[in-house]
C-alpha cells in the first residue's frame, strides 16, 4: 500500500537562490546535498523536517544555465504545504518582507490557502489547518514552532488525460476517491490526512509541459518495506504498466513509471533514510557521493556551481 507522498522532485536554475528561499524564507531544513545519480554534473538538494521524514521531503536538481521549463499537462503542477490554522496572515507578512508576492489568504473547500511561487516560478500553496496535522516541524532555520511547515498537505497533478488518470489511480494505485466537484477530484492514499491527498483538476493547464527549471520532475509515493516494493514491481508488470527496475538511491529504493496522463511517478521505500551516511545533527553539511563516485570526488566537485548555506557551509567544500 502507498501510505502518502514520500517526496517531490523539481528543477531549479540557481542553487544559491533555491537554498536561500527554502531554508531562510520557508524554514525547511537542508537535509542532504548530493548529486543527481543519473546526471552527476549537478546537485541533488533535499529539504524537509529534522530527519527528512517521508511526506516532508522536497528535492531539486539545479540546471544552471538551462532554458526555463514550461509548467503544463503531464506534470505535477502545484505543491501544497500544511501549516497551522490562523497563521497565513503572518506567513503573508513574512513572505512580503522577503519580496515574495502572494495571493490570499483565500478560502477553498473550507480551508484557508495562501498562494505563492518559488524563485523559479513553481507554484506553492500554504494550506492552514487542513486536518489534524500533528507532525513535528523543523524550527532550526528560524521559523517559529507555532507557524512552521509540517510537511506536504497535497500535490496537484496536471494530467494530459484526466479521465484515464482517474481510472488508473483507482484501479492500479488503489487510492480512494474522497471528494469530487466540477473543478477537481481528490484522492486519498492509505488512511489519508495531510501528506496523503492528491488533487486532479478536470481542466488543468491548456498545453503540455516542457521539462526544465521551474517545473516539477516527479512525485514519489511512500512504500513501507522492500518486500512490498518488490510486490509493487510485480503488480505493475502484471498490469501492463511500463516500469523501471529497482534503483538504489542510497536513502531509499525506487521504481519509476508514468501514469496514463504523463505524470512521472516513483515508488520509494521509507528506509534506510537520510542518516545512513551522516549524523542527524549535521545532515546536509557535507557533499555526499555514492560509493561508486567517491574516487572521482575532485572531478565531480569541479563541475558543480558553488553556493553557501545560511549556516555558512560552502559547497563544494
Amino acid at each position: 500500500m502507498t501510505t502518502g507522498i514520500h517526496h517531490i522532485t523539481a528543477f531549479c536554475a540557481d542553487p544559491q537562490a533555491n537554498v536561500d528561499f527554502y531554508t531562510t524564507v520557508l524554514g525547511l531544513r537542508l537535509i542532504k546535498v548530493t548529486i543527481n545519480y543519473d546526471d552527476p554534473g549537478t546537485y541533488h538538494l533535499y529539504y524537509g523536517d529534522e530527519r527528512g521524514t517521508p511526506g516532508s521531503v522536497l528535492t531539486f536538481f539545479p540546471w544552471t544555465g538551462s532554458p526555463r521549463g514550461t509548467p503544463g499537462r503531464g506534470q505535477a503542477g502545484v505543491i501544497r504545504f500544511s501549516v497551522p490554522a490562523g497563521t497565513l496572515e503572518v506567513w503573508a507578512e513574512r513572505l512580503g518582507q522577503a519580496g515574495i508576492l502572494t495571493l490570499g489568504p483565500q478560502t477553498r473547500d473550507d480551508t484557508e490557502v495562501l498562494t505563492l511561487a518559488d524563485p523559479d516560478g513553481i507554484l506553492l500553496e500554504l494550506v492552514a489547518g487542513s486536518g489534524n496535522d500533528l507532525r513535528e516541524p523543523w524550527t532550526g532555520d528560524g521559523v517559529p514552532q507555532e507557524m512552521a511547515i509540517r510537511g506536504f498537505e497535497s500535490v496537484e497533478l496536471w494530467s494530459l488525460r484526466p479521465d484515464a488518470t482517474n481510472r488508473f489511480l483507482e484501479s492500479v494505485m488503489g487510492w480512494s476517491l474522497v471528494d469530487q466537484n466540477e473543478e477537481r477530484s481528490r484522492w486519498q492514499l492509505g488512511n489519508g490526512g495531510p501528506g496523503a491527498w492528491v488533487d486532479l483538476p478536470h481542466h488543468p493547464a491548456p498545453s503540455a509541459g516542457k521539462m526544465g527549471p521551474g517545473t516539477i520532475h516527479h512525485v514519489a509515493w511512500s512504500i513501507e518495506t522492500d518486500s512490498e516494493h518488490q510486490r509493487w514491481l510485480e503488480q505493475l508488470q502484471e498490469s501492463g504498466v511500463p516500469v523501471s527496475h529497482a534503483y538504489d538511491r542510497t536513502y531509499f529504493r525506487s521504481l519509476y513509471f508514468r501514469e496514463p496522463g504523463g505524470v512521472l511517478f516513483e515508488l520509494a521505500t521509507e528506509a534506510p533514510g537520510f542518516t545512513i551516511d551522516e549524523p542527524l545533527e549535521t545532515l546536509g553539511e557535507k557533499l555526499q557521493l555514492p560509493a561508486w563516485l567517491e574516487a572521482q570526488r575532485d572531478r565531480v566537485e569541479a563541475q558543480l556551481t558553488p553556493f553557501v548555506t545560511r549556516r555558512g557551509v560552502a559547497f563544494p567544500a
